[in-house]
């Protein structure tokens, strides 16, 4: 790889560190709660669930960085892998993002009851930010396309001349992703009543913004030329 490539990959990931480096002890602080100690399912104490589901996050999110960049700038994977590049990608995409509910949802039922106040209240949040979730999860079904949400215009140039998505959800945001989409992951907490899973959904929401800011928004600078594309976020590419 040539040096400026080299460059162009590594690319704002000193802000990725540096979010990891506020974000991590802010979860090890949570961590040391009587609340989120609580609990254990399958044999695995909640704190094993609960740095579990962190690190899934921050193999996703490290996981698209590395392969979008290398393929962005150097067609690292494609030259390797000819077409399947981009099918094999989006299978690790997804296995880690689904993944990284399901170790949630598995946190939230061994943590559950830990929450103060009654079940009611959590469970009424659980239903109002579970409509938001699925909303925007069928927008880009329905108007975006998943392949599109997953990265495609890191793979194919035929992506970069469609236009904006303005419906379903598209509507009101531009960044419908980092907004709505992370609310699925307070579900759980919520609905069962989990410290230990609230706090995870805490830190995969600020995490999120993390990739934005150190990977997705430079991303779209190089990839479409100028500042509005560029804010579109997962979902408006």
């Amino acid at each position: 790889m040539q040096r400026g490539a080299r460059r162009a990959v590594f690319g704002r990931q000193w802000l990725h560190l540096l979010g990891l480096l506020v974000l991590l002890p802010g979860l090890a602080a949570m961590a040391r709660l009587e609340s989120v100690q609580e609990g254990t399912l399958w044999g695995w104490g909640t704190l094993t669930w609960f740095w579990l589901a962190a690190g899934i996050a921050v193999a996703h999110q490290s996981y698209v960085w590395l392969c979008w960049r290398l393929e962005l700038h150097a067609k690292g994977l494609s030259r390797v892998l000819g077409e399947r590049a981009f099918p094999l990608f989006a299978m690790g995409f997804a296995l880690l993002g689904l993944s990284r509910v399901a170790v949630v949802v598995v946190l939230a039922v061994a943590n559950q009851q830990t929450l103060p106040g009654p079940a009611w209240v959590g469970q009424g949040l659980a239903v109002l930010a579970l409509g938001p979730a699925l909303y925007l999860f069928y927008s880009v079904h329905r108007y975006f396309g998943f392949r599109r949400a997953f990265g495609a215009d890191h793979f194919d140039p035929h992506y970069r001349s469609m236009p904006l998505v303005r419906e379903g959800i598209f509507r009101y945001t531009s960044n419908g992703m980092y907004v709505y989409g992370f609310l699925i992951l307070w579900v759980p907490g919520l609905w069962f009543g989990s410290a230990a899973a609230v706090a995870v959904a805490l830190f995969n929401h600020l995490y999120i913004w993390v990739h934005y800011f150190a990977t997705e928004k430079p991303d779209m600078d190089h990839i479409y030329g100028d500042p509005g594309p560029a804010e579109r976020g997962v979902g408006q590419k």
